[in-house]
């Protein structure tokens, strides 16, 4: 087994990579002296890769794993997600790489993964928050909270946030092969599937800020995604 591994999907991050992490890996290390990061990069047009490869012969706990195209965020996760598991990781870490999720955040998701199988960066707790959203983004993302919440009958208040620390028996446990959202309906349905599978969650309060440079990937077709495949899941996941 090798500690805590982080993986970091990327895809046009090309201003944010490298200083995310440089910012992330002295928090992982603090944390978990055994750790690693894996940058998953979709074959970003704009170099992202290249300077991922950098950073990777820079920093000897740093790996790259290309892939051929955009493939969707969820995709990228589940390949990480294996790559690490195959390379003995005990932790595995998801946040996004253009400092939405605050590095110094890290060490406190590790810590409470000593007492629960999967740590939620949590923004709607006592405590969490967000900064530089405007009032309807704010209503969308707390209603589609609500709503996934409500449907799938579960006590965990950010079920879209993809700040997340899992114990390894939770992504062996939830067959990993079986997941198909993308976007925010893929974070909703790891998390139900870890606890239909009778995992133990916990909510840590974090602030997620949103990005300072770059362009969002989220889009109305994720996003309405999400709206459909909530009902499914609990429909599949019940049988």
């Amino acid at each position: 087994m090798s500690g805590a591994w982080l993986v970091l999907p990327t895809y046009n991050e090309v201003d944010n990579i490298d200083p995310f992490v440089r910012a992330v890996l002295p928090q992982l290390a603090g944390a978990a002296p055994d750790h690693h990061l894996l940058i998953v990069d979709d074959n970003s047009p704009d170099g992202t890769g290249a300077v991922a490869d950098k950073l990777a012969a820079e920093f000897d706990v740093v790996e790259v794993l290309h892939r051929p195209a955009k493939q969707g965020l969820g995709r990228a996760y589940l390949a990480g997600f294996r790559r690490v598991l195959d390379s003995g990781a005990e932790l595995v870490l998801q946040m996004d790489a253009d400092f939405s999720h605050d590095p110094a955040d890290v060490p406190r998701l590790i810590k409470g993964a000593s007492s629960a199988d999967l740590v939620l960066g949590s923004r709607y707790v006592r405590g969490g928050g967000v900064s530089d959203w405007g009032l309807l983004r704010r209503v969308l993302s707390r209603g589609g909270c609500w709503y996934a919440q409500h449907i799938l009958g579960v006590e965990v208040n950010d079920l879209t946030g993809g700040f997340k620390c899992f114990n390894r028996r939770v992504l062996e446990g939830i067959k990993l092969d079986n997941v198909h959202a993308d976007g925010y309906g893929f974070q909703i349905e790891l998390t139900y599937c870890a606890i239909k599978a009778g995992f133990s969650v916990v909510e840590v309060p974090i602030t997620f800020r949103e990005r300072q440079v770059g362009t969002s990937k989220m889009s109305p077709r994720i996003a309405l995604e999400a709206v459909w495949k909530v009902p499914a899941l609990r429909l599949r996941r019940d049988r």
